[in-house]
């Protein structure tokens, strides 16, 4: 089941990472030397023409946009919306999991069995009690990978990745799986360690345990970097993973991407991430 990297491109860390080769715009990488179309649509399209011409940035999957206001903002709002789309786009690289490679890093010396399937992730049509929408399900595209990648510490794997967007333009993005998961402390792992190895990105705050109230389940947040020529852009991130599923979620907003990464609240971020694992994750017997 072992998946080889796509023709004429490197190996890649698992899980995917916001930055790609040079000039090789694959679903693993966002394209060196400007924005280009991602899995979820088309990241901004760069800066205004004509001064004082206004200009929309698309959103992913040409939904909203990071648009300016009418009279045109100062030069640090146009970069401000443009790091933002890049966030988007790098998100969008990462949404495809990288899967493929993860047996590389980790799964020897994992004993035991694996746990029986008792739950599984859905995509609903909404998220967060309805304050985000789908917008893209991209679990039988870009999910193939995910599911085809041999690991010996899963089985039974089947994709859950999604894009929602919300107000003032934010976008959450999911991206798992369900199956039977041996070692689901060691995905939750390899899932954000993943996201923070590749050329161009820096991990700026170091993964952090929580255990919000009201969920049992641990989940792990960390805050990357990613370098451009515009500037450079905050991801924050989490992740958890139980014996059926395990996934990454991040919301992204204006004031997120450009926030200070040691500012970013990420108890708040694990919080919203256990809601969504909670709105997400369904007994099987349900159908």
């Amino acid at each position: 089941m072992s998946m080889p990297p796509p023709p004429n491109q490197p190996p890649h860390n698992p899980y995917g990472a916001p930055v790609p080769p040079p000039q090789q715009p694959g679903p693993y990488g966002p394209p060196q030397g400007g924005p280009q179309p991602g899995p979820y649509g088309p990241p901004p399209q760069g800066y205004p023409q004509q001064p004082g011409v206004p200009q929309q940035y698309p959103g992913p999957g040409g939904v909203g946009g990071w648009g300016q206001p009418p009279m045109g903002p100062p030069p640090k709002k146009k970069r401000t919306g443009l790091i933002v789309g890049i966030v988007v786009g790098a998100l969008a690289v990462v949404a495809g999991l990288g899967y493929a490679g993860k047996l590389v890093l980790d799964g020897a010396g994992v004993t035991g069995e694996f746990p029986e399937a008792t739950h599984k992730l859905v995509v609903p049509k909404t998220l967060l009690d309805g304050s985000f929408t789908l917008t893209n399900d991209a679990s039988k595209t870009e999910g193939k990978e995910v599911e085809d990648t041999y690991d010996p510490t899963v089985k039974d794997v089947k994709a859950a990745i999604a894009q929602y967007t919300g107000k003032d333009s934010a976008v959450l993005v999911v991206s798992g799986f369900h199956g039977r998961l041996k070692d689901p402390a060691g995905t939750r792992a390899s899932i954000l360690s993943g996201a923070a190895k590749d050329k161009g990105t820096t991990l700026a705050v170091p993964p952090k345990d929580f255990k919000p109230a009201g969920h049992d389940v641990t989940i792990s947040c960390q805050v990357t970097t990613t370098k451009d020529a515009t500037g450079t852009a905050t991801l924050p991130m989490c992740a958890w993973g139980d014996g059926n599923t395990a996934s990454f979620v991040a919301v992204v907003t204006t004031e997120s991407a450009t926030a200070d990464p040691q500012d970013v609240d990420l108890a708040e971020l694990a919080e919203t991430t256990a809601k969504v694992r909670a709105e997400m994750r369904k007994p099987i017997s349900q159908g």
